[in-house]
């Protein structure tokens, strides 16, 4: 599956963002679906992730309450809804599939990666 996550760009503190991860080229249906960032000089980090069927979603602790994530496996998309921002939330923002129908936590999980997309917030 090939994917291509879009909607960073630079907001202000406090404000909010959507990440969309448009999916192709297998049943999106099939994969759990994560949500990674990097920011400069540190590793990636989870943030995110939801089952194949959306029903079931886990957040890290530094964006749980603040984050949603969702997907539409009709539009083979999935979402990443980012309200109350704060300048640690910047970072590359990765979306992510996995083989596993669970949800997954950990990078070495997901085997399809999309490109990434920067979210900067200013304070």
């Amino acid at each position: 599956v090939q994917l291509q996550a879009s909607g960073g760009g630079l907001v202000q503190a406090g404000g909010s963002l959507r990440l969309s991860c448009a999916a192709s080229g297998r049943t999106f249906s099939s994969y759990a679906v994560g949500w990674f960032r990097q920011a400069p000089g540190k590793g990636r980090e989870f943030v995110a992730a939801t089952n194949w069927s959306g029903g079931s979603t886990y957040y890290a602790d530094s964006v749980k309450g603040r984050f949603t994530i969702s997907r539409d496996n009709a539009k083979n998309t999935a979402y990443l809804q980012m309200n109350g921002l704060k300048p640690e939330d910047t970072a590359v923002y990765y979306c992510a599939a996995s083989s596993y129908h669970m949800i997954v936590a950990t990078p070495k999980d997901y085997a399809f990666w999309g490109q990434g997309t920067l979210v900067t917030v200013s304070s």
